[in-house]
C-alpha cells in the first residue's frame, strides 16, 4: 500500500520536499488509511503533515465520537490535531445551501483556515478508485461534457491532491484491518436514500453482476483517458482565449473572429469568459452557451442575461459579457472642477489633468489623444469642468457644422452601452468642448484666427506634464 500510494504521488507530482500538507481527517476508512500512510511517508518525502476534522453536528453523539477517534488517531501517530464543530444545518439556513453543499464549504473553509495558520500549502484529500467510478457514472447519468467525465481530479490548482485516487475501497479496508486502525463507520453511507449511496450498493453491484464485473476499472481507465483529451482541448481554447477575448475593466470583449472557430473551441472559450467574469462555473449550463452564441448572430444592441446577472451583448458582432452594475453612479463625483494651471487627479480613469493657458505662437497640432488644444476666444470667464452625460446633452463634433444628441453621437460611433454613461466630458462654460479619449467640439477649433488658448493634458501613470 505505502508503495502504491508513493507510486501516485510521484505520478502526478503531487507533493515537494518542505511541503507542508492538510490531511482532511473525517475518521472514516478512507481518511485514516490516508493519514497512516502519510504519517509513515512523511520523513522520506521530506514533508510535514496535519489532520483536520470538521465535525458537522448531524449525527448527534456519533459524530462527536468520529471526532474523539480523529483525534485519538492524530495523537497516536504525532500528527498535530485541528478541529472545529459547525452547525451544518444552521448555515443552511443562512446560505441557503443544501445540506451537502453547506457541509462541503464548512470544510474546505476550515481547511484554508488551519491552512493559514500553519502555512501549509497542500491539501489531502481521501478520494478514491471507487469513488471516481461512482462520480464519473452519475455524471454519465447527468449528461455531463468532457471535464465533468474528468471526474475527480488527482491534482486540483496544484493545491488539492488525493494520494489514494488509484487504492480501491477493498485494499483501504484491508489496510485498517491489517493495522488494526478501526476507523469509524459512518452508518448513512449504507443507507439508501442518496443518490451516491444507491449507485455504490445497488448500481455498481448490479453492472458488476449482469455486465461488467471489473466496472470500476473501466470507468477509471475511460476516465483518465477522457482527462488526455479534454486536457489538450482546454489548452488549446486557452490559447484562443488570448488570441479573441480581451479585457475591459471588468467587462471581456469577445471578437467575432472567435465564432468562426469549431464549435468544440467556441463552447470553451464561453466558458473561460463566464470564469473570467464572475470566477467559476456555478448556475451556467449548456443552454448559456447557446444564449451566447444565439446573440452573436443577432443584430447589434441585442442582449441577454445569464444567471448572476451576467450581462451578454452584442456590440457591433462582438460580444461584451459584463456582470449588470448596482446603480452606484450616485456615490461617484458629479463633476470636477478644473482650476487653470492646477492638476486635479480623477479617479474615474486614474490620471492627471491640467487645463493651461497657451500662447498663439506656441501652439502645435498634437496627434496625442492624452493633449488637446482648444479655441476659447470667445470665454471671458472660463469655468471648466468634467461630468459624465446627463441626458439631453447635445454636442458639435470637429468637423460639423449640426450639433447632434450625445447618445446618437455615442451609437454612431460604436461606443457599448455598458461604457456611455461613463464617458468623461470636459466642458467650457456648460458647452460640451470635448468628449475624453474621443473628439472634441468644433465649437473649440483652434484656427489660425484663434488668440486665446486652451491646452488640456492627462497624465497617466507615472509621467510627467
Amino acid at each position: 500500500m505505502k508503495e502504491r500510494i508513493l507510486n501516485t504521488i510521484k505520478k502526478y507530482n503531487m507533493l515537494c520536499t518542505g511541503d507542508k500538507v492538510i490531511v482532511a481527517l473525517s475518521g472514516g476508512p478512507d481518511s485514516v488509511c490516508l493519514l497512516h500512510v502519510l504519517s509513515n511517508l512523511k520523513d522520506e518525502l521530506g514533508i510535514s503533515i496535519y489532520a483536520v476534522h470538521v465535525n458537522h453536528c448531524l449525527r448527534g453523539e456519533d459524530a462527536n465520537l468520529d471526532e474523539d477517534y480523529a483525534r485519538e488517531i492524530s495523537e497516536s501517530l504525532s500528527v498535530p490535531f485541528f478541529s472545529k464543530r459547525i452547525n451544518v444545518h444552521k448555515l443552511c439556513e443562512e446560505t441557503g445551501l443544501s445540506c451537502e453543499a453547506a457541509g462541503r464549504k464548512a470544510r474546505y473553509d476550515f481547511f484554508d483556515e488551519v491552512a493559514s495558520e500553519v502555512g501549509a500549502n497542500k491539501i489531502a484529500l481521501a478520494h478514491n478508485y471507487n469513488d471516481q467510478a461512482e462520480t464519473v457514472l452519475m455524471r454519465i447519468m447527468r449528461g455531463a461534457g468532457l471535464e465533468g467525465l474528468v471526474g475527480i481530479r488527482p491534482v486540483r490548482d496544484n493545491k488539492y491532491i488525493r494520494p489514494i485516487i488509484e487504492i480501491n475501497r477493498r485494499d483501504i479496508e484491508a489496510y485498517c484491518d491489517e493495522f488494526v486502525l478501526n476507523p469509524r463507520i459512518d452508518k448513512t453511507n449504507l443507507e439508501n436514500i442518496y443518490s451516491r449511496n444507491k449507485v455504490r450498493l445497488e448500481l455498481i453491484p448490479y453492472i458488476e453482476e449482469n455486465f461488467n464485473s471489473d466496472i470500476i476499472s473501466t470507468l477509471n481507465r475511460t476516465s483518465s483517458l477522457i482527462r488526455v483529451e479534454n486536457d489538450f482541448l482546454e489548452n488549446l481554447s486557452l490559447e484562443k482565449y488570448k488570441k479573441y477575448c480581451d479585457t475591459t475593466g471588468k467587462t471581456v470583449i469577445i471578437k467575432s473572429d472567435m465564432f468562426m472557430e469549431h464549435e468544440a473551441i467556441i463552447n470553451r472559450v464561453l466558458r473561460h469568459t463566464l470564469k473570467e467574469v464572475v470566477g467559476d462555473l456555478n448556475n451556467f449550463e449548456s443552454t448559456h452557451i447557446n444564449e451566447v452564441i444565439n446573440i452573436q448572430k443577432l443584430s447589434t444592441g441585442k442582449r441577454c442575461v445569464l444567471p448572476r446577472g451576467v450581462i451578454v451583448e452584442n456590440v457591433y458582432g462582438n460580444i461584451h459579457v459584463y456582470v449588470e452594475k448596482e446603480k452606484s453612479e450616485s456615490n461617484r463625483p458629479k463633476e470636477y472642477i478644473l482650476p487653470i494651471n492646477e492638476e486635479v487627479y480623477i479617479e474615474a480613469i486614474d490620471a492627471y489633468i491640467k487645463a493651461s493657458l497657451v500662447k498663439k505662437g506656441s501652439f502645435k497640432r498634437s496627434k496625442d489623444e492624452d493633449e488637446k488644444y482648444l479655441a476659447i476666444d470667445d470665454k471671458e470667464e472660463t469655468n471648466i469642468l468634467l461630468r459624465y452625460p446627463k441626458e439631453g446633452d447635445v454636442f458639435t463634433p470637429l468637423g460639423m457644422k449640426g450639433s447632434k444628441k450625445l447618445n446618437r453621437f455615442f451609437i454612431d460611433n460604436k461606443v457599448p452601452r455598458e461604457e456611455r454613461n461613463n464617458k468623461l466630458i470636459l466642458c467650457i462654460d456648460n458647452e460640451i468642448a470635448w468628449i475624453i479619449g474621443d473628439r472634441i467640439s468644433n465649437k473649440f477649433k483652434v484656427t489660425e484666427e484663434s488668440n486665446k488658448i486652451l491646452r488640456v493634458e492627462i497624465r497617466r501613470g507615472n509621467n510627467d506634464i
